[in-house]
């Protein structure tokens, strides 16, 4: 059930005509019947008895129509009370390299949300927040983290990581078969590093060190190539288009995953804040 579903009832209902309904809707009118006809089973009752000439509300329907009213002037309530917020409070929010594809849909009308260009590591983005240079973060962080930094996080969002190869054996590979890369630069691959580090240790995986920022990028698939053997990609790396001489293939026992949470300060009291967290989750 839907809020515009709702809109479409009580319009329906004030009209007692389909056509004129749809008109003041600016929808067309078999869409309207086919939302009314959603709405009525997921409320499980018929809101209308409806023939070719005539419209009229059931008992069910007059019953339901003031608290569907009544419903719909409090979410108008709370987009207004969220305006005001919104012209008021900026939310600033920083991220890593992911975010929803959504996120301005999401936030829309909920607050006036800015989000940061300077696109730093997770542990860097973490610290901005717990420092009160951002609001809310994108990024991967740890528990112990967390508890240090005086923050709470919310997941948004997991990517499944793969190994890349060279050669055209695109099957699965066992977690321990696979080559992890670790970077001497920790300013830049410090939260990369530790999750690599926890995978290689618990699954048997080889961890190789190296110095070039090849944890991503083209010099992530000239590490492939002279290694001749399967390497774990990272998130930064998740969209890059694997060159014609190299393949993707899958990582099992276990999937290596790298979740995406939202970041905020613990005891963060802003309504505009709690107003954005509560959009994006």
């Amino acid at each position: 059930m839907e809020l515009r579903q709702l809109r479409y009832f009580v319009a329906v209902a004030e009209e007692l005509h389909f056509g004129r309904a749809a008109l003041r809707l600016r929808i067309a009118g078999p869409s309207l019947s086919q939302q009314i006809k959603s709405l009525e089973r997921d409320l499980g009752v018929r809101l209308f008895d409806r023939d070719r000439r005539s419209v009229a509300l059931t008992a069910a329907g007059e019953a339901l129509l003031p608290r569907t009213q009544a419903l719909l002037d409090r979410a108008d309530e709370l987009r207004r009370a969220a305006a005001g917020l919104s012209a008021g409070e900026p939310v600033r929010l920083g991220y890593v390299n992911w975010r929803p594809p959504d996120l301005a849909a999401r936030t829309s009308g909920v607050v006036q949300l800015h989000v940061d260009t300077w696109v730093l590591p997770s542990h860097a983005q973490a610290a901005r927040v717990a420092d009160g240079t951002l609001d809310l973060a994108i990024c991967w962080i740890e528990e112990e983290d967390l508890a240090a930094l005086d923050l709470a996080a919310h997941h948004l969002g997991t990517d499944r990581l793969f190994a890349v190869d060279v050669g055209a054996d695109t099957s699965a590979i066992q977690a321990k078969d696979a080559v992890v890369l670790l970077d001497a630069d920790t300013a830049t691959w410090s939260s990369w590093n530790r999750f690599a580090e926890r995978l290689a240790r618990s699954t048997d995986a080889k961890m190789i060190r190296i110095e070039d920022g090849g944890v991503t990028g083209p010099a992530f698939f000239d590490h492939v190539r002279r290694l001749r053997v399967p390497v774990l990609n990272s998130p930064k790396g998740q969209t890059d288009p694997i060159p014609p001489d190299l393949v993707q293939r899958p990582v099992v026992n276990p999937e290596p995953h790298w979740p995406w949470y939202l970041v905020s300060r613990r005891d963060e009291p802003r309504p505009a804040v709690l107003a954005a967290i509560e959009a994006l989750i």
